[in-house]
């Protein structure tokens, strides 16, 4: 069953403006029939934050999460023009959006996954290190928390330095690329807390799009916090794999993922 959730009320998101020519952001829910109490994962799709790749970054992975037993959301969060907080605020008002109906859904309020890819994975992480336990402001769904109870970044733009990020994404991410003070503020390595989420990483070594070094400073990042993650570099594959299905190697990275999944 496949239906489509406005995260908002007509009228109501924040910060959206009508002459963008987008819609407002939704989710699609792909549930599992006569499962109650089902975990689920929120996948958030990539595309530099310029567009979205809902085919094989999204749609094909909720229908593996259904075969393995996951409920799944796809989020459409906003693209440029918009840039930062929108986004942020789209990925955090889903996990509250579905949180906040688990009942509805007959999903655990409290194995919530987000999984992203690209600048999606970038979104994913930014939400599982800068989440709230609810807000006092807003709305009921605003005062439920945003935190992801898992988090899985696919060669993720993780880090916004200069140095080994994906260049169009910072500058659609930010509106400005010369914009240091804020990408700091939102590189992965910079922002890790001690209640993160735990973490399922993974890229892949001849990643020519986005550095592998991103999920590497990810991982440290969150090894000296002491928080808990797996990782998984594998050494072939191009950027944008999705599923993997025809990469050696990295067509393992969605079993490994259930796997740990199952035991988080």
């Amino acid at each position: 069953m496949q239906e489509v959730y406005k995260l908002w009320a007509d009228g109501k998101t924040p910060l959206f403006k009508e002459e963008y020519g987008q819609e407002e952001p939704t989710v699609t829910a792909h549930l599992i029939e006569g499962k109650e109490n089902a975990p689920c994962v929120i996948v958030l799709p990539g595309g530099g934050y310029g567009s979205l790749a809902d085919d094989h970054e999204g749609r094909q992975i909720c229908e593996i999460l259904n075969e393995n037993g996951y409920s799944a959301f796809m989020l459409r969060y906003r693209l440029t023009p918009y840039h930062y907080p929108c986004h942020l605020l789209d990925a955090k008002r889903a996990v509250r959006f579905v949180r906040a109906n688990a009942e509805r859904f007959s999903i655990s309020p409290n194995k919530i996954g987000i999984m992203g890819f690209s600048a999606g994975g970038h979104l994913a992480c930014t939400t599982g290190l800068l989440f709230d336990d609810g807000k006092t402001d807003g709305d009921e769904i605003d005062r439920v928390s945003s935190r992801p109870d898992s988090v899985c970044s696919c060669y993720a733009v993780a880090s916004l330095d200069r140095e080994i990020t994906h260049r169009g994404t910072r500058e659609n991410l930010l509106g400005d690329y010369e914009n240091d003070e804020l990408a700091k503020i939102l590189t992965c390595e910079n922002i890790v807390p001690d209640n993160a989420p735990p973490f399922f990483i993974w890229h892949t070594a001849e990643d020519n799009s986005v550095n592998v070094r991103c999920s590497l400073r990810l991982a440290t990042a969150l090894a000296e916090k002491k928080q808990l993650f797996e990782l998984h570099v594998f050494p072939y594959g191009r950027h944008g794999l999705g599923l993997a299905k025809e990469t050696p190697l990295a067509n393992q990275w969605f079993d490994l993922y259930i796997k740990w999944l199952n035991i988080q």
